[in-house]
């Protein structure tokens, strides 16, 4: 309180006669001179604000009391901030991320507490709003709250039955995989046998054969020898919802268990009510819906090829288990993209931070600015150019992306930090799109089924990996019966493209896509099941430790970039002139090459270092459980004795292969861990007079 009115009355004695005229003239240290980017798209009347840490006294005042109330405050409490919200008729002043109390000690220390959002009469000049807000020395930054861009713009796609795939898998029975599901022969993403048939329109014209290529694919049937996925590791997809009733996907979607659809309670209380199967940041509800006439089925396509169950039916994710329920990875949903409707800034940062905090370490985002150097006269609008200019005008996305990367996983888990894997983008352009373009993410760009770029890709060097994205527009137009074609486009050739499940009019399907969209979901694939490996064989990377490892195991493709190909510069529609792409000019900008999960899982043995078991915290009487199998090879069959080296300050039990630490007098002690085949751990025991007297425990 006294820090309270401190603050005000130095406020209070900074401000001159105030009006809208002179609110230029105070304290103008903040920010840059420069204005604020306002994008065409921003939402009117809103602005997202960060404030000095300073603030903090007030700002959480403020909050106490508007939580007190029920409603949202009106004010921020701050007299020279609430003197310019006055005058720009402000109604709505609320933080930006719910607390958690499970989380907030991070929050805060990650800053992201401080990011607010204003709401103010729609008739303000949204410049002249921002830039009287930025004058303000308590204010950090200052960005508008525009709606993100997905990073395909064409929704095409291929729809076939699965009564087609079980017919067109017995027509190609002579191709054999590890797995049984049919459309997997039809996966060449996954297992390229170089025998697809492909066939390129102008073949008789150009030096390049277009057949597929063996070898042009993730390497799955290597990898899968090893692991085949873990449900230990969560990859939210920050996309259109994923339909979670899918029969290929609704045994590997992760469930917030403790909450119910409806209720109306958030029981886990970290700040999202009802949030059982993830949540709609578009329209901030937790009712996810794949059922709007504009969706495409992307979120459930780019799911798929991550983890969608090979079990025999349908088709395989690359993540997706071994045929028991269960056994693959879980996807989580974070809604982005609802119909029509692209989410704002503000619930993008927020779906990136509820994935940190509820146990993703991975977020699949197949969307993104367009490329700086995107084609205006194609119609593209050109995104930013430089880092620097990206994280200037959209600070609270780079704020949220590193929140992610940096407090994803855990310390004593198979990762310290996060994965942020997104798509380069689809403008055919030299340089990528942010926020993949960002040196913290792992960028990704496409490649076909013969290890050159695809016809659309975004390639510079940002970016990081390439992954099969499909490409029909290069390869030829066939059809057939059993294909069930959207839009009668010459019946598009479906094996150029990437085979997934999909949603048709409410309906499970399945169906081919391309895009850099499509080759994202590849690479987070492949690190969730070298993730998946390294938790079975109890590796611990750190997540830039985990990148590099990444980046090392790939393909070449550079070898093969001589000559040019030739794709159709209309995109599906035949009657276009055909363009020659010169794979020279791509040579070193496709990333390290083309991502290999078996070279993957083969480098991730003795890479890293062991698991730790975790230091325990607890509080005087009270008791923490920890599973200790989680942390050594093998260890659901191992044995464990476990002992404390002063028990006047805790005791320890151990029940098979659970470790029960409780407090007895507050202080700090040694436990060693010993196990059956002779492994060894020590860990620090530190007893709290109570849980909660080190701040947000």
């Amino acid at each position: 309180m006294r820090k309270h009115l401190l603050y005000s009355v130095i406020f209070a004695m900074s401000l001159a006669a105030c009006s809208e005229d002179n609110l230029l003239q105070q304290n103008n240290t903040s920010i840059s001179n420069e204005e604020v980017y306002i994008p065409a798209d921003a939402e009117a009347g809103e602005l997202l604000i960060k404030f000095k840490p300073e603030m903090t006294d007030i700002l959480d005042q403020t909050v106490a009391v508007a939580s007190r109330s029920g409603r949202a405050a009106s004010r921020s409490g701050i007299p020279s901030t609430d003197e310019v919200l006055e005058i720009l008729g402000g109604y709505h002043f609320e933080r930006i991320f719910p607390v958690d109390k499970s989380t907030e000690e991070r929050t805060r220390k990650a800053g992201l507490h401080l990011w607010y959002i204003v709401k103010f009469d729609e008739n303000v000049s949204l410049q002249k709003a921002a830039n009287e807000l930025k004058k303000l020395g308590e204010i950090s930054a200052v960005q508008s709250n525009h709606r993100i861009k997905r990073a395909y713009n064409n929704t095409k796609r291929t729809y076939v039955s699965e009564t087609a795939l079980n017919n067109a898998a017995m027509n190609r029975a002579d191709i054999k995989g590890r797995f049984s599901d049919p459309g997997y022969q039809y996966q060449w993403h996954y297992r390229n046998t170089g025998d697809h048939g492909f066939n390129n329109l102008n073949e008789e014209k150009y030096d390049r054969e277009s057949s597929a290529v063996a070898g042009s694919d993730v390497n799955c049937e290597e990898a899968w020898n090893l692991c085949t996925g873990d449900p230990n590791i969560i990859v939210a997809v920050l996309d259109e919802a994923v339909m979670y009733t899918h029969p290929d996907l609704v045994d590997n979607i992760w469930i917030n268990e403790g909450e119910e659809l409806y209720a109306g309670k958030d029981a886990d209380g970290n700040g999202y009510k009802d949030d059982k199967y993830g949540y709609n940041f578009v329209k901030n509800t937790a009712i996810t819906s794949w059922m709007s006439e504009e969706d495409t089925g992307h979120g459930t396509h780019v799911a798929g090829t991550i983890a969608a169950a090979n079990n025999g039916k349908g088709v395989c994710g690359i993540a997706g288990g071994n045929g028991t329920k269960g056994s693959g990875v879980k996807i989580m949903t974070c809604q982005v993209f609802d119909g029509q409707y692209g989410v704002t800034i503000a619930g993008e940062a927020m779906a990136i931070k509820y994935a940190a905090d509820n146990g993703a370490v991975i977020i699949q985002c197949s969307w993104g600015y367009n490329s700086p150097n995107a084609n205006i006269v194609s119609g593209y609008t050109p995104g930013p150019a430089t880092e620097e200019e990206w994280a200037t005008d959209y600070p609270l996305e780079k704020d949220a992306i590193d929140y992610f990367i940096n407090n994803a996983g855990s310390p004593n888990g198979v990762i310290q930090g996060g994965l942020a894997i997104f798509a380069a983008g689809n403008e055919y352009s030299d340089a990528p799109g942010f926020p993949g373009a960002y040196s913290k993410c792992i960028c990704v760009s496409a490649v076909d089924a013969s290890f050159t770029p695809s016809s659309y890709t975004n390639y510079g060097e940002e970016v990081d990996i390439c992954a099969p994205g499909g490409d029909s527009d290069y390869y030829g137009l066939i059809g057939g019966e059993d294909w069930q074609v959207e839009e009668d486009d010459n019946k598009l050739n479906p094996e150029g493209s990437v085979l997934s499940t999909l949603i048709k009019n409410g309906n499970p399907a399945y169906g081919y896509m391309d895009g850099t969209s499509m080759a994202c979901p590849h690479v987070s694939g492949v690190a969730a099941l070298g993730l998946s490996y390294a938790l079975q064989q109890r590796r611990h990377f750190k997540a830039d430790e985990f990148i590099e490892l990444m980046k090392a195991s790939v393909k070449d493709i550079y070898s093969l970039y001589s000559g040019y190909k030739t794709y159709n510069y209309g995109h599906l529609n035949v009657a276009s002139p055909a363009t020659r792409m010169q794979l020279s000019d791509y040579k070193g900008k496709m990333g390290t090459g083309l991502i290999d999960a078996g070279k993957l899982l083969n480098a991730i043995v003795g890479a890293g270092a062991d698991m730790k078991v975790p230091n325990v915290y607890v509080s005087e009487s009270n008791s923490s459980v920890i599973d200790l199998s989680f942390y050594f090879v093998d260890g659901d069959n191992l044995t464990y004795e476990c002992s404390i080296a002063d028990t006047s300050i805790a005791t320890v039990s151990v029940e098979g292969r659970t470790m029960t630490v409780t407090g007895v007098k507050t202080g700090s002690t040694k436990l060693t861990v010993k196990t059956s085949n002779g492994a060894e751990q020590t860990v620090t025991v530190t007893v709290r007079n109570s849980a909660n007297d080190n701040g947000w425990m």
